[in-house]
């Protein structure tokens, strides 16, 4: 099984700024804690992180041909107005699960609406860095049990 994590803009910047929201861990850490839970599942997982709303629906699209069985996403800021990445995740038809260090609903009105979670089958927000643990597992859980092609 293959777990694509994407994470949007600016996270590239965790443990260096917010730290009342995003906590200290830095994106390659988060990285390496889901490398080691994506080991003692037995899946293969690989990251992707961009700025460019672009860029993260082109590998939307690649997903759909590389064998990705399920995503695992933080778009970040583009969460609240990106239609693009919305429809990017709706045409993959791969399960995602979306994933906020913050909780979005205790933060500014603008934040509180997600454009990108309805075409994924969950969120998880509020937790800091274990959400994305969280996240993984919960997509794995629901990938074993789902009829595969």
């Amino acid at each position: 099984m293959k777990i694509l994590v994407i994470n949007g803009p600016n996270m590239q910047l965790l443990g260096r700024r917010k730290a009342e929201f995003y906590g200290t861990q830095t994106l390659p850490e988060i990285e390496a804690g889901l490398r080691v839970a994506a080991d003692s599942l037995g899946v293969t997982i690989e990251f992707f992180q961009s700025n460019h709303e672009g860029a993260i629906c082109d590998r939307i699209a690649a997903a759909m041909q590389d064998g990705t069985d399920g995503i695992v996403i933080n778009p970040a800021a583009y969460t609240h107005t990106s239609v693009a990445i919305h429809d990017a995740l709706e045409a993959a038809s791969i399960p995602a699960v979306e994933v906020h260090m913050s909780n979005i609903q205790a933060r500014d009105d603008f934040r509180r609406t997600s454009l990108t979670a309805p075409a994924c089958i969950g969120q998880i927000a509020g937790l800091g860095a274990d959400g994305y643990e969280l996240a993984l597992r919960a997509l794995v859980r629901r990938l074993s049990a789902e009829p595969r092609p």
